[in-house]
């Protein structure tokens, strides 16, 4: 393999993701209005089961990702997954807007159970693809691509939401779902038709030879030294703080995202998928802004630019607490939040592996990820507690109160706040690894 990174093959492997990030934000976005609209659940029921896919996703994607290191097939290892998972998802999530028209609690909830289960099937497979078929030396600028073209599913969701999703409380949401689904079987049809993965795995091993002979003797020095190196309890004090501040944030903004599309209806009197714009803003926004980020993390540091995303994700929670109708103003402090969260996502997760050297790293990225998880799970339950038994209006001063505990807590994180290198290419600045 030579020094360049395939860019027209990771954009294919990059497809799967894309169609997976397009089926999140519907479901984020659709899923909570159903269950109540349609079968006139609570807050806090519908919290409970929109955490289900991150309760599922503790234990299916380790699983999967797992099984699938194992598999051998003529398709490859991740290829199959990837298959049944997509063909599954589409068939069961189709049956969702049947069950939502035909007001049949016992069938939405089954489909939206063996929904969850394909994609929980395909997800960590998914994701491996790309390590898989791409040199070590290179991994970096090919996830940049990933995350790319997953933004651009989430792009494209938010778009059909705004222009398929009609007014009242009962919307047809077949044609979304269609939509949606129409999409996921056209990227996955591509990456088939173009990705041939036991091919492409032969050829990446077969040109990582030498680079693999000379990263083993680097490997057992690195293993001999993390046999002798445990983090130090100053590091480790840094790491729960810097853990708790993911817990803290991840709630926040997970507990706003979950219930916009309700709060909207409510609160603002928005009616259909128009609520989408504001999403779409503080998407689009959270990719232009990764170039600007990458320059100031360079100047500034980790640390201060994660405290200024919180700020000012805090100032527009702030402000939302005293909006209390849609205007077109909103979308600039929408466009502020998702700056504000590229702020803090492109940078805690290096600082999770800058504290973890000499120690081990993958432990710490699970741990990370167990976290960030973990808010997401208990958010919907406890926000949504809030909306029903207390008010919709505890929306924003809730987010806003978490959004203050991350900052507290990161005021005492004292390591990892290694001053990154600027990156050399435009995409490189999508990446969230150093």
């Amino acid at each position: 393999m030579g020094s360049k990174l395939n860019y027209k093959r990771t954009f294919f492997v990059g497809l799967a993701f894309l169609s997976i990030s397009a089926f999140w934000q519907m479901y984020d976005n659709i899923i909570p209005l159903m269950i109540q609209n349609t079968f006139g659940l609570g807050e806090t029921v519908t919290g409970v089961l929109m955490a289900m896919d991150n309760v599922l996703a503790l234990i299916l994607l380790p699983v999967f990702g797992s099984l699938s290191d194992r598999v051998d097939t003529p398709l490859g290892k991740r290829t199959p997954f990837i298959l049944a998972g997509t063909v599954l998802a589409v068939i069961f999530m189709m049956l969702l807007p049947f069950a939502d028209r035909r007001q049949s609690l016992a069938l939405f909830l089954a489909a939206l159970f063996a929904t969850l289960l394909s994609m929980g099937l395909y997800r960590s497979p998914a994701v491996a693809l790309m390590p898989d078929l791409t040199p070590n030396h290179l991994r970096s600028r090919a996830n940049a691509v990933i995350n790319l073209m997953g933004a651009v599913g989430g792009v494209y969701a938010l778009i059909m939401i705004k222009f398929l999703v009609g007014a009242g409380d009962r919307p047809d949401y077949a044609p979304l779902f269609v939509s949606v689904a129409a999409l996921m079987v056209v990227a996955v049809g591509i990456l088939l038709i173009t990705i041939r993965e036991n091919k492409l795995r032969k050829e990446t091993e077969e040109g990582e030879k030498e680079r693999d002979s000379k990263a083993a003797e680097e490997a057992e020095s690195s293993a001999a030294l993390a046999h002798k190196t445990t983090l130090p309890r100053e590091v480790k004090r840094s790491m729960i703080f810097l853990l708790a501040s993911i817990f803290f944030w991840f709630t926040a903004y997970n507990a706003v995202t979950t219930a916009f599309s309700r709060y909207t209806r409510v609160v603002w009197k928005m009616e259909g998928g128009s609520f989408a714009n504001c999403l779409m803003v503080a998407t689009v926004a959270a990719i232009i802004s990764y170039i600007p980020i990458g320059n100031i993390s360079a100047r500034f540091g980790r640390k201060k630019t994660i405290m200024g995303g919180i700020l000012i994700m805090a100032a527009c929670y702030l402000a939302a607490v005293f909006v209390g109708a849609y205007h077109p103003v909103i979308n600039i402090a929408f466009a502020l939040i998702g700056v504000g969260w590229a702020a803090i996502n492109v940078n805690s997760y290096p600082m999770i592996v800058a504290m973890s050297q000499g120690s081990d790293i993958g432990k710490f990225t699970g741990t990370y990820y167990t976290f960030s998880m973990a808010a997401q799970i208990f958010t919907p339950v406890f926000s949504g507690f809030l909306l029903e038994n207390v008010s919709y209006r505890t929306l924003f001063p809730y987010a806003l109160l978490f959004a203050l505990a991350s900052f507290c807590t990161m005021t005492q994180v004292r390591h990892g706040d290694v001053k990154p290198v600027k990156k050399k290419s435009l995409l490189e600045n999508f990446d969230v690894e150093d």
